[in-house]
């Protein structure tokens, strides 16, 4: 499903990136995990295109996207949902949704009454959206942007969903639910590539997983397998 063959990126003449390869097949999800600064986020955002790889491959269904606009990435499959959220605090709770559905969508007449399905799906995962429909964006709660975040992404019936540290400067109650909502994401079938903090809950939703250290992946395996190397136990599961 998401392949991404010796990627290389920085920002300026910076590089971060120093030969990352990885795979997220259909169906499953894929952990990232490593310190502050291994090189995740700009993974992240080189796979989808915001950052511009300077060398490697990123295959969505054996397409490569390497080096094409982030809308039009976004158009053929791949849903970023990205650190810190990044909602749209002036606008509706709905209206943050639809805007995630504006790939896949006519941009005129039809648009909101052929997005009702959509919507009802993610109302359906998240009852709390559909409660808060038409409140603004920027009052809801730290757990609920999160919840808005990730829904917006499911808007584009995406192929690959990335997951961004969905964890991130949340209440501890509050990582239990939205790693909860992860667990029916997969349960649902949706392909996830997860970049988070917390090693511990990663492993325990992932199918597969990947060490970054420098810019590069040191180590991967499954999670009873990463949860034996005893590097892995040192760094972030001790």
């Amino acid at each position: 499903m998401l392949k991404v063959e010796n990627l290389h990126a920085g920002y300026g003449g910076a590089e971060v990136l120093n030969g990352v390869n990885l795979e997220v097949k259909a169906g499953t999800v894929v952990a990232l995990i490593g310190a502050n600064g291994a090189g995740k986020t700009t993974t992240m955002r080189a796979i989808s295109g915001m950052v511009r790889p300077s060398k490697g491959r990123v295959l969505v269904e054996d397409l490569p996207v390497e080096g094409l606009a982030a809308s039009r990435i976004a158009r053929l499959g791949l849903a970023h949902s990205p650190e810190g959220r990044k909602v749209f605090g002036p606008l509706s709770v709905e209206d943050n949704l639809l805007l995630g559905a504006y790939r896949h969508l006519p941009h005129f007449l039809g648009f909101r009454s052929k997005a009702a399905a959509d919507l009802k799906k993610v109302y359906d995962l998240f009852p709390r959206l559909e409660e808060r429909r038409e409140q603004l964006s920027g009052t809801l709660s730290g757990g609920e942007q999160q919840m808005l975040a990730i829904g917006r992404a499911l808007m584009a019936q995406p192929k690959v969903v990335l997951l961004d540290e969905p964890s991130m400067g949340l209440a501890p109650v509050i990582v239990q639910e939205v790693f909860s909502i992860i667990r029916r994401l997969k349960e649902a079938g949706i392909t996830l590539l997860l970049v988070e903090q917390f090693a511990k809950s990663a492993l325990e939703v992932a199918d597969y997983a990947y060490v970054m250290e420098r810019g590069k992946i040191a180590v991967a395996g499954t999670p009873e397998e990463l949860r034996k190397d005893e590097r892995v136990l040192a760094a972030y599961l001790g």
